[in-house]
């Protein structure tokens, strides 16, 4: 069976050092794609923007600098628990985030109980199978009532 998580928070948009204002963003996890969080932005005037990274990204990033390529988090300080900043990179665009950990650790904890991190592919094996099986079991009943 299909489950999901779903939280908004707020963040802050770092624009340069003399620039920052707070959105709104939709954070999602869904178990048919159990690695993966995604990340909805809803910025002032522009439509809005998902991204899509590992799950285990966003845990690490809380603790310590991780990402390579387009997405890198890492704690806003050395105190535990803190801020972090989440870094979106295109190209040579990018945008820089600012978001408390709390509400984001509060996520985490809500997609575990869903797909324990370091058990999503025995989640994801699970619910492929269980579709699967329905799909048989519905196409046995139609065929059955047709067969009537």
């Amino acid at each position: 069976m299909r489950e999901t998580v779903q939280a908004e928070v707020i963040m802050t948009f770092l624009v340069s050092e003399e620039l920052s204002f707070r959105i709104p963003v939709g954070l999602d996890y869904d178990s048919s794609d159990p690695y993966a969080v995604k990340f909805t932005f809803h910025l002032p005037g522009d439509a809005p923007v998902t991204w899509a990274f590992a799950r285990e990204l966003l845990l690490d990033g809380l603790s310590q600098p991780s990402g390579e390529g387009d997405v890198h988090i890492s704690p806003a300080s050395g105190e535990h628990l803190s801020d972090v900043f989440i870094r979106l990179q295109v190209g040579c665009e990018g945008a820089l985030f600012r978001a408390g950990a709390a509400p984001l650790v509060a996520f985490l904890d809500r997609t575990d109980r869903i797909a324990p991190l370091g058990e999503e592919r025995s989640v994801a094996d699970f619910e492929y199978d269980l579709a699967a099986a329905l799909d048989n079991i519905l196409a046995g009943n139609t065929e059955g009532q047709n067969a009537g």
